[in-house]
């Protein structure tokens, strides 16, 4: 997993509440357990019409095409628990997603997988950042200090202290419990020596 730190980028707006994961990456991408390839169907039902031809959705104008922050409204990433979406987020190149706030299990799934999900829940603050980033104007997101940035605006965000390093870390949960191996190995060897049953 890659590391998360300080983030600079212009940023799409998505002012929509209950975003749901369908429409984050639709139910026909989910034959695949490979993350790579899955930003082409990143809101496919709203980048394109029917017949394939491209929409005025945020995400095919540029700049916002090469956004790195997606600027989204309330209960961003509800619905089904689809891992694949925060994937087809992270293949598309978005790193960071900032919303009013988020469905619990989607908010889980991108700190498992890079994703840094930020929660503005001061209405007139977030509505600044929308505006801003409709203007094209540049966001920045510190990890270390907790704080996101745009014009003359600092946000400090809350974020739980173990997810935070796991982040700076790019650690993921697999890493986590590697990174205790000599404990767990010290348990088992305990453990067959008071039960040698369970062997």
């Amino acid at each position: 997993m890659k590391p998360f730190k300080e983030l600079t980028s212009c940023a799409a707006s998505l002012p929509r509440d209950n975003v749901d994961t369908d429409a984050i990456i639709p139910a026909r991408f989910l034959k695949t357990i490979a993350r790579a390839g899955l930003g082409a169907g990143l809101f496919a039902d709203l980048r394109r019409n029917p017949d394939g031809a491209a929409t005025d959705f945020v995400l095919n104008q540029p700049p916002f095409d090469k956004a790195e922050i997606l600027i989204a409204g309330a209960n961003f990433g509800c619905g089904s628990s689809r891992e694949h979406a925060p994937w087809a987020l992270l293949d598309f190149g978005i790193r960071c997603v900032v919303a009013a706030s988020f469905a619990d299990i989607f908010r889980n799934n991108c700190f498992a997988n890079g994703i840094l999900p930020i929660a503005i829940e001061d209405a007139a603050t977030l509505a600044a950042l929308h505006q801003a980033a409709e203007r094209g104007e540049e966001v920045s997101v510190s990890l270390p200090d907790k704080q996101l940035r745009f014009g003359n605006h600092t946000y400090a965000f809350a974020i739980e202290d173990g997810r935070r390093e796991a982040l700076l870390e790019g650690r993921d949960a697999i890493a986590t419990t590697l990174s205790r191996e000599n404990e767990i190995a010290a348990f088992e060897t305990r453990r067959a020596q008071a039960q040698p049953w369970l062997n």
